[in-house]
C-alpha cells in the first residue's frame, strides 16, 4: 500500500535588512538570523574549538581537508556561543542532542535552531518553532545547468535557463529544497525533483518514507539575499513570521561572549 502523503510548500522572495544587535538575548518571537563570513571568524578558531564536546571534535577530525575542518569547527563553535547567550549558560556546557538523521537540538527546551555553512560563510537561525535554513555562495564553482538536470524538475530547470542570472536562480531553488529538508529533520532525500519549490504554492505528493513520516503538512519558505554573493532560504511551519538578520560585523569584531 502506498504511503504517499500530501505536502504543500509555499515560497516567496523577501528582503531582509540587518537589525541592531539585541541588548538582551531572549527566546525570539519569530526568527533571528546570524550571519558571519569565515574570514571574520577565523581569529576565534581556537576559542571555538575549545567549546566543542568530544563528539564534535571527533567529527571535526574526520575531515580530510583543513578548510572543511576549520569550517566545521567555526560553525559549531559559533552555534554554541549563540545558544549560550540565549540560554544564559556557558557554551561549552551545553548538551546538544542529535535527531534521527543528525539534526542537533536541545532536549526539553523550546528554543529551535539550525545552522548552514558554505564555502566562505555561516548562517545560524534561532526560532520559536522548528526551522530549516540553508545558505550558498556565488563563489562556488558549479555547472548549475548540469546539476539542475539531476536534482530539479523540468519546470525548475527551465526557470534556471531563462533567468537573467542562472546561477543565482539555481542557488535560490537549491536553498529552498535544502531548507525544507532540514526543517523536517531528514536532511536528505533521494529524488529532489519531487520536492518542487518553484511556484508560490507547490502541492506535492511525498513518497520518501522518512520525509513523509517526519515532515509537517506545510512549509513556508522565505528566500533572500544575505548580501550580494550569498542567497539563502529558511523554512518554517507557520506563515507571517518576523525575521531579523544580524550580520557578522555585529559579532565578530568583539571578544568572545
Amino acid at each position: 500500500m502506498s504511503k504517499d502523503r500530501p505536502l504543500t510548500v509555499h515560497t516567496c522572495n523577501v528582503e531582509v535588512k540587518s537589525s541592531p544587535r539585541p541588548v538582551a538575548f531572549h527566546r525570539p518571537r519569530g526568527v533571528h538570523l546570524w550571519y558571519d563570513t569565515l574570514g571574520q571568524l577565523q581569529p576565534l578558531h581556537h576559542y571555538h574549538f575549545g567549546l566543542l564536546d568530544a563528539d564534535e571534535r571527533a567529527r571535526a577530525g574526520r575531515f580530510k581537508q583543513e578548510r572543511d575542518r576549520e569550517r566545521f569547527i567555526t560553525g559549531h563553535g559559533r552555534l554554541r556561543v549563540l545558544l549560550g547567550k540565549y540560554l544564559g549558560k556557558p557554551p561549552e556546557q551545553l548538551h546538544l542532542q542529535r535527531g534521527e538523521f543528525g539534526k542537533p537540538y536541545l532536549e526539553g527546551h523550546p528554543l529551535h535552531f539550525n545552522m548552514s555553512d558554505t564555502k566562505d560563510a555561516v548562517l545560524i537561525a534561532v526560532a520559536d518553532q522548528p526551522i530549516g535554513a540553508d545558505i550558498e555562495t556565488l563563489h562556488r564553482h558549479t555547472d548549475h545547468e548540469q546539476v539542475a538536470g539531476h536534482y530539479f524538475s523540468a519546470a525548475e530547470s527551465e526557470s534556471i535557463r531563462r533567468a537573467p542570472e542562472g546561477k543565482r536562480r539555481f542557488l535560490e531553488l537549491w536553498t529552498r529544497k535544502e531548507a525544507v529538508l532540514k526543517a523536517s529533520g531528514v536532511g536528505l532525500m533521494d529524488d529532489l525533483k519531487k520536492l518542487e519549490v518553484l511556484r508560490a504554492e507547490n502541492r506535492l505528493q511525498i513518497s520518501h518514507p522518512d520525509f513523509a513520516r517526519l515532515a509537517a503538512p506545510a512549509y513556508y519558505v522565505r528566500t533572500f539575499d544575505v548580501d550580494a554573493d550569498h542567497p539563502a532560504s529558511l523554512a518554517i511551519e507557520q506563515p507571517d513570521i518576523g525575521m531579523k538578520l544580524f550580520t557578522g560585523s555585529l559579532l565578530s569584531a568583539e571578544p568572545p561572549f
